[in-house]
């Protein structure tokens, strides 16, 4: 029988089977000895009679922190304030993303914390990323965050105290998921989710996820190419350069450095670039 695993505690595996039945299941210990870890989102097949889980079905794509697989859109939920935005975070986020071929979708929460002056510096940041083809909503547009979910394998994720957990609650009352106070001395969120599973939204699937503050390239598998190649407005723009390798950076006749100069690229999304880059060097 085939199913998809949908909740992992303790290696523990919750599988959600073709009969509409979950069952708990353990994975056989060939997986270990093939350095396969199923995760939660993996298309699996049992046995229905001793509740083992026996293959790991081909993946389309697979998440580090959190370690998730098959997911066709990521919510990347932004705290505008306590903590506050994170371009760094957002910009790592949105180039994973788009490299695993995951739809990313922004979801910007506490904007009822910023003062009119802190709105105005925000307001032409959160235009950008519109203009360059994403998805910006607000967490309080339900309906807008309920119809991107329908019908898709989803996870939410993001900086701690960012309100994935929240969110989740007020998309549905009776999901009831914990969640905590900002820690004032850090300025970002205490760790509220322990594990990762989903949860069933609107006829799909969205996992809450442990949140995190920081990701280094270094433990994903991309190379600078990889990282250039997925900032999509430099993607774009490249076809306009002087060398077809341009690293938009110390190249002459780079049309992205052109564009930045006329005000046409977000500065902290250019700095947030070479930061990347620079650091896999």
């Amino acid at each position: 029988m085939q199913g998809k695993i949908v909740k992992n505690i303790s290696n523990d595996f919750t599988v959600l089977c073709s009969d509409n039945k979950l069952r708990t299941c353990k994975a056989r210990g060939k997986f270990r000895n093939m350095k396969l870890t199923p995760l939660v989102g993996d298309n699996v097949t049992i046995d229905e009679n001793n509740n083992y889980i026996l293959e790991l079905l081909p993946r389309k794509n697979e998440l580090i922190r959190p370690s998730i697989c098959n997911i066709d859109t990521v919510f990347i939920i932004a705290s505008t304030k306590k903590p506050d935005f994170d371009t760094n975070l957002l910009d790592k986020l949105l180039c994973i993303a788009e490299y695993n071929l995951i739809k990313p979708v922004i979801v910007l929460t506490k904007l009822d914390l910023l003062s009119e002056e802190e709105k105005s510096k925000l307001e032409p940041v959160f235009n950008y990323y519109k203009k360059i083809g994403y998805d910006v909503v607000e967490n309080t547009n339900l309906d807008k965050i309920k119809k991107l979910i329908k019908d898709k394998v989803s996870v939410f994720t993001g900086q701690s105290g960012a309100g994935k957990s929240t969110l989740l609650n007020r998309l549905d009352e009776t999901f009831n998921i914990k969640t905590n106070e900002i820690s004032l001395a850090l300025g970002r969120g205490k760790h509220t989710t322990r594990h990762t599973e989903f949860f069933f939204i609107e006829g799909g699937m969205v996992a809450d996820t442990p949140g995190f503050s920081s990701l280094d390239f270094k433990e994903l598998k991309m190379s600078k190419e990889d990282i250039r190649d997925n900032f999509t407005e430099f993607f774009n723009l490249s076809e306009d350069c002087k060398y077809k390798d341009c690293m938009h950076y110390h190249d002459d006749g780079c049309k992205v450095k052109e564009e930045l100069e006329k005000g046409n690229v977000l500065p902290s999304r250019y700095e947030n670039y070479i930061k990347f880059i620079t650091n896999k060097e």
